[in-house]
């Protein structure tokens, strides 16, 4: 299937800033473009698209004094499978963990993993280590969290969620990251576009979605606490400890957002007799 992903986003902006945008797809995906990825800037400016270790491609610019828009369009190949579940799968030893891993067992910004223990060991510690473990989190997750676009907020902690009983899907996977964390299972916050593919289109906007990665045996798998099932056409922007690792937007001096689109939708391949 073919994906065609994008946005338009307008900020304003006191004086020129230097901007990060996190809207292009992460590097593991580059393959599965078809076609060019096209970038807009009006007003026109120069900018650039890096990539970090970990292959979260970023887009920097300086936006001028006033309102700048920036564009994104690019159309990307997806196999059509929903999220792999493997209920088999076990979980590797937090004495055998590869190096790598560690970093995210730490607490973070978001991710408060302190005042999270007790709740992960009395709910979940006799639960059987592995998948089974981490689904029964994002069951227990989505049961105890309401999702809310009017209770988002900049500085919410996976406990303030916990506390106020609602999110969006960034509270959702810090929640959950940091219950899997105090059990010494790695887990990363991953963001990117999740449109309605599959599923029945709600009347809300799409939005960039959240979800987040646990290292289970010898690899990452995906879990999704705020959907807490299985979906196609997930599309990885960037992960990181928490989400303030990976906004989709950091200004470096004062800026408001005016203006905010995400496209995530299914597009028909083209017909090959029409050739």
């Amino acid at each position: 299937m073919l994906i065609r992903l994008g946005c338009e986003l307008t900020l304003s902006c006191w004086a020129p800033t230097p901007v990060l945008a996190l809207v292009h797809p992460h590097g593991s995906r580059l393959e599965d473009r078809r076609g060019p990825e096209r970038l807009r800037l009006s007003p026109d400016r120069i900018a650039e698209v890096l990539t970090d270790a970990d292959g979260n491609r970023a887009c920097r610019f300086v936006a001028s004094t006033g309102s700048t828009t920036l564009g994104f369009e690019v159309v990307v190949a997806d196999h059509g499978l929903p999220d792999p579940v493997a209920p088999e799968v076990g979980e590797c030893p937090v004495g055998s963990l590869p190096i790598v891993t560690y970093h995210y067992l730490n607490p973070s910004r978001y991710c408060d993993t302190d005042r999270l223990a007790q709740v992960a060991w009395g709910r979940f510690g006799g639960v059987r280590p592995g998948w089974s473990r981490v689904q029964a989190i994002c069951d227990w997750v989505h049961e105890q969290l309401r999702f809310d676009y009017g209770a988002a907020r900049s500085d919410k902690t996976a406990h303030d969620a916990l506390r106020e009983g609602r999110g969006v899907c960034r509270d959702f996977a810090h929640l959950a990251i940091s219950l899997c964390r105090c059990l010494n299972i790695p887990a990363r916050y991953c963001t990117g576009y999740l449109g309605y593919t599959g599923t029945t289109p709600l009347p809300e906007p799409i939005d960039y979605s959240a979800w987040f990665e646990a290292f289970l045996e010898d690899r990452w798998h995906v879990f999704d606490p705020r959907h807490n099932r299985p979906r196609i056409g997930r599309v990885l922007i960037a992960r990181g400890r928490d989400a303030a690792d990976v906004p989709f937007l950091r200004s470096f001096g004062d800026h408001q957002l005016t203006g905010f689109r995400v496209i995530t939708e299914e597009v028909a391949r083209p017909d090959s007799r029409s050739l």
